[in-house]
């Protein structure tokens, strides 16, 4: 009987201490892990993020670039991390609702808890300049024409470009070869030089080398491509995005999720960052926890489904 109560009084203590130190937050520097290597996009996002986000908690945010099998590496680490809101990372969707479903992790959604949603990224999809296609009623066209007509690029296997091109061509009843590679930059090249007709990449990246823009992934016309259709509007049933935001551990307590949060929705105001995703043709957009989490829930159910069909499940 006594065990029981000293442990009932210590798990009391540690209910207190977290409640007091989480009052006092923070005291001292943050660590904004980003999954991936410095100078890509979600590295450019938190750079943006984290003056105006340390400017609003009193602290300096440390960027760590923990980059690794397509943000796995980064993910991994957070989730082992002490959950008292000095380790956090600003994360898109992909290593949360896609590689799950690919590979046995030592992560789920739920090792994490939400904080706020910062940006949304669209998907567009482009022709090369060479395809003998210009808009998405050509490209269906042509991609029926017969079997493997059309040969479009991804980042790689499982990756979200690949995932869309395989609803894509599900839904208009064609096929195409695919040619995964390493990255956006040989995709560019190849696509220019027309070892490939379509890609799927973000606006900046496809604006940037003057590429005619089929489609856009996004629920409504971006302000930006005002004369590039949505998926819906063109007939097909695909949502798809590339959006982040903030999280931290599991178990991180709620007063610290929520100062986090408050200097959330200010530092994704501050000109400098809106600066930085006018730049990357990136939307800032801020959603609370709840919502926050139910997004990438849904992300995650979506992308299951198409991991499923495709056979890209792994083995028991």
């Amino acid at each position: 009987m006594w065990r029981r109560v000293i442990l009932s009084l210590l798990g009391l203590c540690v209910l207190w201490a977290t409640g007091v130190a989480a009052q006092g937050y923070p005291t001292k520097p943050i660590q904004m892990i980003v999954a991936f290597p410095a100078g890509g996009n979600t590295d450019l996002m938190a750079r943006a993020l984290a003056p105006g986000l340390g400017k609003e908690l009193g602290q300096p945010i440390v960027i760590v670039n923990k980059g690794g099998v397509g943000g796995v590496v980064g993910s991994t680490d957070l989730a082992r991390s002490r959950p008292d809101g000095y380790t956090i990372m600003l994360s898109p969707n992909s290593p949360l609702t896609i590689l799950p479903h690919q590979q046995k992790l030592t992560y789920t959604l739920d090792s994490f808890r939400f904080v706020c949603l910062t940006y949304d990224n669209p998907f567009v999809l482009a022709a090369g300049p060479q395809a003998p296609f210009k808009t998405f009623a050509e490209f269906v066209t042509f991609a029926k024409a017969k079997p493997n007509n059309v040969a479009y690029a991804s980042g790689g296997p499982g990756s979200m470009p690949h995932l869309l091109f395989l609803d894509i061509f599900r839904q208009i009843g064609a096929e195409g070869v695919h040619i995964p590679f390493t990255g956006a930059g040989p995709q560019v090249q190849a696509i220019l030089g027309g070892t490939v007709q379509v890609m799927i990449d973000s606006p900046a990246t496809v604006s940037s080398n003057n590429l005619p823009l089929l489609a856009v992934f996004a629920a409504k016309r971006l302000a930006s491509m005002p004369n590039v259709p949505t998926m819906q509007e063109l007939g097909l049933d695909l949502k798809a995005f590339s959006a982040g935001g903030l999280i931290v551990p599991a178990g991180t307590p709620d007063a610290v999720v929520a100062t986090l949060d408050r200097a959330c929705v200010k530092a994704t105001e501050s000109e400098g960052y809106l600066g930085t995703l006018a730049k990357l043709k990136a939307a800032a957009r801020h959603l609370p926890a709840d919502r926050f989490r139910e997004l990438f829930v849904e992300d995650s159910a979506r992308n299951y489904e198409t991991i499923r069909r495709a056979g890209m499940l792994p083995k028991p």
